[in-house]
């Protein structure tokens, strides 16, 4: 429980807000700044208050661990905070620093004056857990800050830079050196100054753009495709301009609490949580030894091997990418300076920093060259016997201390660090995902052999990318691109049996996948998962249903985007897919060749036929060891798959779907149709009641 204090520094009353690490607003916190400010009101020596948190100087909203929780009755809490600073007949300051957000920000909004440090952020990220401010936020933001920016900042969550927020009129003035001082100087000035000392809610919200509130409502239609919360920012926002204050903070929070009670906040929250969790790594803690990673090379200059080297200039490491093939060397490295300028071009980077950047990625052409780096990632074609003869020369040739790392993305991890047996401990497997410079995953493959300092080192490195990292254990395709075969054998059969291609697309970015996966398909590539299909067709048990459909298309030579022609058609240029006749005329001589009477699917039924499989998989793999947690495996699906965050991952949605709806409906098709055996963890937590939460509260 946290507390407050009051200091008097002349005729100016400081309250220090104590609550480690960031000053959360949780209960007795509320209660301890109330007293404070009773005290400072009744000290007639008091003339003015300043507010500010301790430690950094955070002023965080609520506590996000008691959301959903209920509040202890007697308790205050922030919104009666809020309104006691109004009614202060002292002016109060509040002194921000470091991250000041949520309902840190909307408290420090009801103060008469804000300043801050020069590194101070301010914000309302309150969408991102599925719901729009609820202290008045959404009221006093566009009366200060004018109602452009307040939509940035409480539709899209977009934070402010301390001299932003002073220029919005969010901040009176930006100190540069000791805050406290700055405060309490700032505080004695509104003293000499006298009344009146002004409050956000007396004034009118500033609207520059009478079409602000239509455009920004088609845009989030495109883009939310589903969510509420942002559409329900807007509305708070909207609210501020139709309105009298009080009225507005009252439909505010009636929206917040709609809002705050959804299945898409009970989501996000979870996501929240489960990103900090993929941290927590058995056999890894505080003590475990990191090394610096300064230096790195990569294997292989193909799309993945070259946005890998960019991270790593991203993150200001020098890096080698080695290719013995020149004119891959030469195409990777104008691809590279091509995605810089364009990034330039945008205004998301510096022309000086692209070029500090390029020049961090050094062309080689022989192995031998990688040797003295700290850390070599083998990204060559995914080939076991190409990986396995690149990893005996990297043995012969890299420092005794280097960490070796395969990119594979299916491939036996453990077997290539028992052809290295001296360095198996510094043997791993790092799954970027494409485009690597883009994408947040990183799985991390942890080996049978490896060991806990390497582990650590590659799980901070993965941070310092930025990137999330999930750790994974060791089998065919570890947890996303395993769990992926049953999704995509899934869009096969619904093509099959009467789907399209257009319409198997819509319902899942319907439901709110980022692509459809024939879209997904064609971007990556077609040929790359035709290739592996024809190496392991021998392996394919012969009794069970398979679609051609794939392979018929690649035979064509139609690979995606990259040609031109994949299950769209695409014209030169353009990444646009268009519909193409002659892929349903392939698709329905492929049903015909095998006997299958085709009709309609609706979304509903192609939705559930390629999500289960997902959930299916994802129990075995959890059962298995394979992933950590349930939510490591959400958080996988999010940032390497483009499944709705705001649905909260596959195992996620599937708790909320109800995991005996999911048994039920998997049993069901598994009576028809192949590939359906519903996974013992499932079938247990079924009949228990149980959910894929309950597996993750019991490790």
């Amino acid at each position: 429980m946290g507390g407050a204090s009051l200091e008097r520094e002349g005729a100016v009353g400081v309250i220090t807000i104590d609550n480690p690490p960031v000053n959360a607003m949780s209960p007795g916190l509320p209660g301890a700044i109330l007293a404070r400010l009773a005290e400072a009101q009744a000290d007639d020596a008091v003339e003015a208050v300043v507010l500010r948190g301790g430690g950094k100087g955070a002023f965080a909203g609520a506590d996000i661990r008691s959301f959903g929780t209920p509040w202890p009755e007697s308790e205050p809490t922030l919104r009666d905070v809020i309104p006691a600073i109004e009614r202060s007949a002292k002016p109060v300051t509040a002194a921000l620093a470091g991250y000041c957000l949520g309902g840190g920000l909307e408290m420090a909004l009801s103060c008469h004056y804000r300043i801050a440090s020069r590194k101070t952020q301010v914000g309302q990220p309150e969408v991102a857990l599925g719901f729009p401010p609820g202290a008045g936020g959404t009221q006093r933001l566009p009366r200060l800050a004018g109602v452009e920016t307040a939509l940035a900042m409480i539709v899209d969550g977009t934070p402010l830079g301390a001299a932003e927020a002073a220029e919005a009129g969010i901040l009176d003035r930006v100190i540069d050196g000791d805050l406290l001082e700055g405060a309490v100087a700032f505080a004695q000035e509104r003293i000499a100054a006298g009344a009146p000392h002004p409050l956000a809610r007396d004034r009118t919200p500033l609207l520059k753009d009478p079409e602000i509130f239509a455009a920004t409502r088609e845009r989030l239609e495109r883009r939310a495709r589903g969510q509420r919360a942002p559409i329900a920012c807007l509305e708070c926002v909207e609210v501020a301009l139709e309105l009298p204050f009080d009225e507005g903070v009252r439909r505010e929070r009636a929206i917040f609490e709609e809002c705050m009670a959804s299945a898409e906040s009970r989501a996000l929250r979870h996501v929240f949580f489960a990103e900090r969790a993929v941290r927590k790594v058995p056999g890894i803690g505080k003590e475990t030894p990191v090394r610096a990673i300064e230096s790195a090379a990569v294997v292989g200059a193909g799309t993945m091997g070259r946005g890998i080297a960019t991270c790593f200039a991203n993150a200001g490491i020098p890096v080698r990418l080695m290719d013995s093939d020149p004119l891959a060397l030469e195409r990777a490295l104008a691809a590279i300076r091509s995605d810089y300028e364009g990034r330039v071009a945008r205004g998301r980077l510096g022309a000086a920093d692209a070029e500090a950047r390029i020049g961090l990625i050094e062309p080689i052409e022989s192995l031998e060259r990688v040797a003295g780096t700290d850390l070599v990632i083998e990204a060559v074609f995914e080939e076991m016997a190409l990986k396995e003869e690149v990893f005996r020369t990297l043995d012969s040739v890299c420092d005794e201390g280097a960490i070796i790392a395969s990119n594979t993305s299916y491939l036996d991890v453990n077997r290539l660090a028992g052809i290295v047996p001296r360095r198996r401990g510094r043997v791993l497997g790092m799954h970027f995902f494409s485009p690597a410079q883009v994408m947040r995953l990183l799985e991390v493959v942890r080996t049978d052999s490896v060991s806990p300092e390497t582990l650590a080192t590659v799980l901070a490195l993965g941070r310092r990318l930025g990137k999330i990292a999930v750790v994974a254990g060791v089998c065919h395709g570890f947890i996303g691109n395993r769990m992926l075969e049953g999704y995509t054998r899934q869009v096969g059969f619904l093509l099959e049996e009467g789907a399209s291609p257009v319409e198997i697309d819509s319902a899942l970015t319907g439901f709110g996948m980022a692509m459809g996966p024939c879209a997904v398909g064609d971007l990556a590539g077609l040929d790359v998962s035709w290739r592996k299909r024809k190496a392991n067709a021998h392996l394919r048990d012969p009794s069970e249903r398979y679609s051609a459909v794939a392979d018929r298309l690649c035979e064509l030579g139609r690979f995606g985007q990259k040609t031109g022609a994949g299950y769209y058609r695409y014209e030169p240029g353009s990444r646009t897919p268009i519909p193409d006749p002659e892929v349903d005329a392939l698709i329905a001589d492929v049903a015909a060749e095998t006997g299958i009477n085709r009709r309609a699917i609706g979304a509903d039924e192609i939705v559930e036929r390629c999500l289960y499989p997902l959930v299916n998989e994802g129990a075995r793999i959890l059962d298995e060891g394979i992933a950590l947690r349930a939510s490591d495996i959400d958080i996988v699906w999010i940032n390497g798959y483009g499944f709705p965050r705001w649905r909260g991952g596959v195992m996620r949605w599937a708790d909320e779907t109800g995991l005996d709806a999911v048994h039920a409906a998997i049993a069901r098709l598994g009576e028809s149709q192949d590939h359906w055996e519903p996974a013992p963890l499932l079938s247990r937590l079924a009949s228990e009641g149980k959910s894929f939460a309950d597996v993750d509260r019991a490790a």
